[in-house]
């Protein structure tokens, strides 16, 4: 009778438990508005980052040439070559599409600047063509 009642007791706890469970995600708390972070990776199922967003500080190079604080997301292709960038800045931005991997000189590149813009094509057979307005 004991064993009965013991085992009837852990079947009614199993099935509050279950049914906590349940409810609970309906009851969590609605997802942050905003994401706030200093950058911002997406990795794939073996961990290679494929993606990443970030804020680069601005630099100046031992030569002298400053380079202001950049906004830049990157796609990575998954043997890592950063294949499509965007990046923007108070003095400029653009918009650099590269070919894939194995490949060295072929890209094209969207560029604007504080009152110039130009496209730059250029193949891996070394053809290059610009375009400014």
């Amino acid at each position: 009778m004991k064993t009965s009642r013991a085992l009837i007791a852990l079947t009614a706890l199993n099935m509050m438990l279950v049914l906590v469970s349940l409810v609970r995600p309906v009851l969590a708390e609605a997802p942050p508005a905003v994401l706030r972070a200093r950058a911002l990776q997406i990795v794939d199922e073996q961990g290679r980052v494929r993606a990443s967003l970030a804020v680069l500080p601005a630099t100046a190079s031992s030569a002298g040439v400053a380079t202001q604080e950049t906004v830049l997301l990157r796609l990575i292709t998954e043997r890592g070559r950063p294949t499509v960038k965007i990046g923007a800045s108070e003095e400029q931005s653009g918009i650099s599409v590269a070919g894939p991997t194995g490949t060295t000189d072929t890209y094209a590149i969207l560029n604007a600047d504080a009152t110039t813009s130009s496209l730059r094509l250029r193949s891996e057979d070394a053809r290059e063509r610009v375009i400014k307005p």
